[in-house]
């Protein structure tokens, strides 16, 4: 993983460890959607494209996190994909 538990709780602002789990899963599930957008489908190639790929996980799990309810996935990959434009492959 690319962020830690640790830097997605304090990005969160989560203080107690309540949730930790369920952060840890949105994280998978963030780094995952992160790597489809990039078009990367290495975990250590991901691992070592910097922090703008880190921003993207924090984003992204963010974004899970604060609207379980109802997560806009299409706003969510726009977004993702202006930010990690960057590093998005041209193809698989």
């Amino acid at each position: 993983m690319i962020v830690t538990l640790d830097e997605v709780k304090n990005y969160l602002r989560v203080d107690t460890d309540d949730e930790d789990e369920l952060i840890s899963e949105l994280m998978k599930s963030a780094q995952k959607l992160c790597m489809d957008v990039a078009r990367i489908e290495d975990d250590a190639e991901f691992d070592s494209a910097g922090e703008v790929a880190k921003i993207a996980v924090l984003y992204t799990t963010a974004a899970f996190y604060e609207n379980r309810e109802e997560s806009d996935y299409h706003t969510i990959i726009l977004k993702l994909r202006a930010l990690l434009e960057p590093l998005r492959k041209a193809a698989f």
